[in-house]
This record gives structure tokens, C-alpha cells and sequence, in this order.
């Protein structure tokens, strides 16, 4: 943790170097944050409700993955660019540190400017609840608070999945991207509004749907089944493979000769 700590105040200087080109490129993903936001919108201009979902219900779920998503972008941004340490030769010198590889790995890049996603994620957070008229009780708190941890530990996990994947290849960018970025897009609604196949997909193979699907249900009132209280934790279970597939790539790792 003292050298994630000491990362961030090193990137927290550098990036503050460049004030003009921080806030530039602050202000460019304000507006790309809030692109996503009026697509939902203008949805909802036309349609009242997807499957049942109203707009703010949707914008909650929006929040939740789109926090997650902005969290794992700003501070663990050094997995989602493993593919630059293999391609440069950086990871061999990792490797003969006395310091644990995943943290850094996760040290090796911080994109602060991201920051700017996660202030916006929570501001559309507290809209979609204030226009909710949610009977909150100790369990719904509870299942909020593990959605959002959940969102931030399923994009850990597959950060780590595209990190292992490029012990295999680094020319495999597009299939990260299929469940990065796609998996974002398709989470930000409710997995139920798609057809069966996708919401098996996303409950079995990524399980976006333990993170704001079925605990949503049982926050809106949607369902009064306590188990989905504890559906965010499946998440972290899912992390262990995660670990045990990186972990066993990074063993497998032959330098590039460096």
C-alpha cells in the first residue's frame, strides 16, 4: 500500500506538470462521460420504459458500472495497459524487483484525467436515487454499497483476464475491447432487457448480472428475495480464478530478451 501511495503522489505531481493539457483533456471526457447520459435520454424521450425499467432506474444501473468502470480506469490503469509492458520489455524488469508483480503492475499507470468519469458517475448516482422513490431500509443500503464494490471488482477481474491474455498475444486488442469497453455498454442497462442468451452470458461466463441486475431488483422493490442482498459477493468469488489464470501466465512469461 506505501508504494501505491507514493505512485499516485508522483502521478498526482507529473500530471499537474501540465495544467493547461490535464484540464483540456478533463473537460474532453466530461463531455464524453456525458454522451452516454443523453443517449439514455433520448431514449427514454421515446420510450417510457424499457421492460418495466423506468429512466431513473436505468440511470441507476448506469451509475453503478459506469463507477466501477471509471474507478478500475483511474487507479488500476496499469493492468489495462499490460500489453505496453510486454511490448516494451518493462515487465522483465518487474520481474527481478523484491516487490509483489500485481501491484506494479497496477503502479505502472494511473490515468487521473479519468477521474473526471467517477465525480460523474456519482453525481448521476445521487440523481437516480433522489427521483426514486426507494423505501430504504438496512439490507437496501447494504446491497447498494456491495453493488458498487462488486462493479469495481468484476473490471478488476477482467482487467486481469485481458492482462493474461496478452502472455498469449498483444495483437488481441479487439477482443479485450469486446469485454472492457462492450461489456461496459451492455451492463449499463439492465441485463434483463436482453434476450435470454445474453442475460445467461452475463450471469454464468462475466457476471455483470450479480452486479446490477439482481441486486437492483431487490433495491427498486422489484423482488422481495433477500438472496439477491448477497449476489454482489459472487463477484468476488469470481475473482479468484482471475488471479490463479494471471498468476499462472506470469509463470509461463518468457523474457523478450531485453
Amino acid at each position: 500500500m506505501k508504494l501505491y501511495i507514493k505512485t499516485l503522489k508522483m502521478h498526482i505531481k507529473a500530471t499537474l506538470e501540465y495544467k493547461a493539457s490535464f484540464i483540456i483533456s478533463f473537460l474532453s471526457q466530461i463531455l464524453v462521460f456525458f454522451s452516454y447520459y443523453f443517449i439514455i435520454l433520448s431514449l427514454f424521450d421515446k420510450f417510457g420504459n424499457i421492460k418495466g425499467f423506468t429512466l431513473y432506474e436505468v440511470l441507476l444501473c448506469f451509475s453503478i458500472i459506469q463507477f466501477g468502470f471509471s474507478f478500475c480506469e483511474t487507479f488500476i490503469r496499469g493492468i489495462d495497459q499490460f500489453d505496453k509492458l510486454i511490448i516494451k520489455g518493462d515487465f522483465d524488469r518487474l520481474l527481478i524487483r523484491p516487490q509483489n508483480i500485481l501491484i506494479q503492475v497496477i503502479c505502472y499507470d494511473l490515468d487521473l484525467v479519468k477521474m473526471s468519469r467517477l465525480v460523474q458517475s456519482l453525481i448521476v448516482l445521487v440523481i437516480a436515487l433522489i427521483n426514486l422513490n426507494i423505501e430504504w431500509t438496512i439490507l437496501k443500503l447494504l446491497t447498494l454499497i456491495l453493488m458498487l464494490l462488486s462493479a469495481i471488482a468484476i473490471f478488476f477481474g477482467i482487467f486481469l483476464l485481458a492482462a493474461a491474455f496478452c502472455f498469449l498475444t498483444v495483437q488481441g486488442l479487439e477482443v479485450r475491447n469486446l469485454f472492457t469497453d462492450g461489456g461496459k455498454h451492455i451492463a449499463q442497462y439492465p441485463i434483463g432487457v436482453f434476450n435470454k442468451g445474453f442475460v445467461l452470458f452475463f450471469t454464468v461466463i462475466i457476471p455483470y448480472a450479480f452486479v446490477n441486475y439482481y441486486p437492483l431488483l431487490y433495491v427498486l422493490g422489484k423482488s422481495n428475495n433477500t438472496f439477491y442482498v448477497l449476489t454482489p459477493l459472487i463477484v468476488f468469488i469470481y475473482l479468484i480464478p482471475c488471479f490463479i489464470i494471471f498468476n499462472k501466465g506470469a509463470k509461463r512469461y518468457q523474457s523478450v530478451g531485453n
